[in-house]
């Protein structure tokens, strides 16, 4: 009885956000909202009541809106070998990741330094404010929950920061201090370990009252950024060979309790881009979107995928050579808008991301409301397979992860075996990462899976097309954007941003 009086409070506690969330985007949309340091000087206070802690959780969902609207929250992803951006016109800030030569006045990279800076200050004034709640007639279970998504988002930017420049501040409390420095990777590895292991004992099972996806995490969302933590632990560059038996658990962890959580992969891989299915079960935490709320749409998609001819942006194309590998199969046609004749494109000829532009006539201009899968639970079963056979603990449950996404691939149901596809030998561990190539090719994941498994020179020096030729000409098509920079672990990491310096100069040291 108690759970579902509590499961009631959340239920009528979730419309009243969504109409804060409104509410506070109306009064914010003029609004500044770059981290100034300054207005965190003050002390913390307390909140005073459920709502004080509402809106609080709400604003670092805001920020975290704002920050992913546009493609800066995702711009080192350019590095991989799977997305390029146009030669010319104003990408120059995506070239540069592009082409391995970024530079600390990247202003993409600012932008999403300041925009995740901005996210952890906001969850750390809910930590800090919300503990004289725990003074007051109010329910307790609900101050946790709400305590629960603010270490997730903390810890979600953690390590998102991380991934992008290795060596980061650890920022814990409100007022940050204009003397902090950089911490180790271990050490940052640790806290966002902290973070989630925190969120997952104070989140419920599921999140009442929301639609699927996770848009508010739940304990199987934070157990699945989790293992992708040990993933990264276990890569460089601390290569903490012992993270991959700690990855296996955990996502073995939300496999097992799949159900309980509402993760199920899609039967058709297509549907995930459609604005339609923007909500549904596979995603593992997704960040939402609406097209017809004042700024709270997605501006990532949509003509920003297209070329010039076809009136688009030409900012997130695909590369060619990757395009040329990708299997032959539905999981190509759902990736790529293979009815496109990209070869006679007259400004840049690259193929088209459908994961982008969705498919024809789905997402008309650059505003939608398709959500961003911050992670998939296709991903929580490959971080399985692969973490089972480099820990050296593979089992029928590890070989059947990798198979049903195999299976799916292939327009198969990916619940039914099948001995045309499945496999049960061989290594597994490298069979995940081919199947992670091409199931999250266009997703700004594969540059982390180069850097974590030091292939980016292995990947990067191998971008000559082969086979796609010029109609015109009969010549083979090269790539517009060469690269100009290292393809050493010496440019794995980004360099922090020049504002940050300027704002916290003990960082350079």
């Amino acid at each position: 009885m108690k759970m579902i009086q509590f499961k009631n409070k959340l239920k009528q506690l979730f419309t009243f956000v969504v109409s804060l969330m409104m509410f506070s985007t109306l009064l914010q949309s003029c609004a500044e909202l770059d981290p100034d340091l300054t207005e965190f000087n003050a002390p913390p206070g307390s909140y005073e009541s459920l709502a004080d802690q509402e809106e609080g959780i709400v604003g670092v969902y805001q920020g975290l809106f704002t920050a992913a609207r546009f493609n800066d929250i995702y711009a080192p992803a350019w590095g991989g070998d799977d997305m390029t951006t146009n030669f010319g016109a104003n990408k120059a800030d995506f070239r540069e990741f592009d082409q391995r030569n970024v530079t600390p006045g990247n202003a993409r990279l600012g932008n999403n330094w300041n925009n995740s800076l901005n996210i952890i200050n906001r969850a750390n004034t809910v930590i800090s404010r919300s503990q004289g709640l725990f003074q007051l007639d109010v329910d307790m279970e609900i101050v946790e929950l709400r305590i629960g998504e603010a270490f997730f988002l903390r810890g979600l930017m953690l390590q998102h920061l991380s991934r992008i420049h290795g060596r980061i501040p650890i920022l814990l409390d409100p007022v940050v201090d204009p003397d902090v420095t950089l911490s180790s990777q271990q050490e940052v590895f640790e806290q966002v370990e902290s973070d989630f292991l925190e969120a997952e004992r104070l989140l419920p099972d599921v999140y009442p009252g929301v639609n699927p996806g996770a848009p508010r995490p739940n304990k199987g969302t934070a157990r699945a950024l989790l293992a992708r933590l040990y993933m990264d632990w276990a890569g460089f560059p601390l290569n903490d060979m012992s993270k991959y038996a700690a990855a296996a658990q955990s996502a073995k962890q939300v496999i097992d309790n799949s159900g309980a959580h509402g993760f199920l992969l899609l039967s058709d891989l297509e549907d995930l881009w459609r604005q339609e299915n923007a909500s549904n079960t596979e995603g593992v935490f997704s960040i939402t979107f609406c097209s017809s709320c004042p700024n709270l749409d997605n501006r990532k998609y949509g003509i920003l995928g297209l070329p010039a001819d076809l009136l688009g942006w030409q900012e997130s194309l695909a590369e060619i050579k990757f395009f040329e590998d990708f299997p032959v199969g539905p999981r190509k046609e759902a990736t790529y808008r293979t009815e496109l004749q990209w070869e006679a494109f007259s400004d840049q000829k690259n193929p088209v991301f459908k994961k982008i532009t969705g498919p024809a006539g789905d997402i008309a201009q650059f505003s939608s409301s398709r959500f961003d899968f911050w992670m998939r639970y296709a991903e929580v079963l490959l971080i399985y397979a692969e973490a089972s056979g480099r820990s050296g603990n593979v089992t029928p449950q590890s070989w059947e992860a990798l198979n049903m996404i195999r299976r799916r691939a292939e327009g198969l149901p990916f619940a039914t075996p099948n001995p045309s596809v499945d496999l049960t030998s061989g290594d597994i561990a490298e069979l995940a990462v081919t199947e992670r190539k091409w199931e999250f090719a266009g997703e700004f994941s594969r540059w982390y899976d180069l850097v974590r498994l030091q292939r980016v020179e292995q990947a990067l020096s191998d971008r000559q097309p082969q086979v796609s030729t010029d109609p015109a000409t009969g010549a083979i098509i090269n790539e517009r954007n060469s690269i100009l920079g290292s393809l050493g672990t010496d440019n794995y990491y980004a360099p922090l941003p020049q504002i940050a310096l300027d704002e916290l100069p003990n960082l350079a040291n």
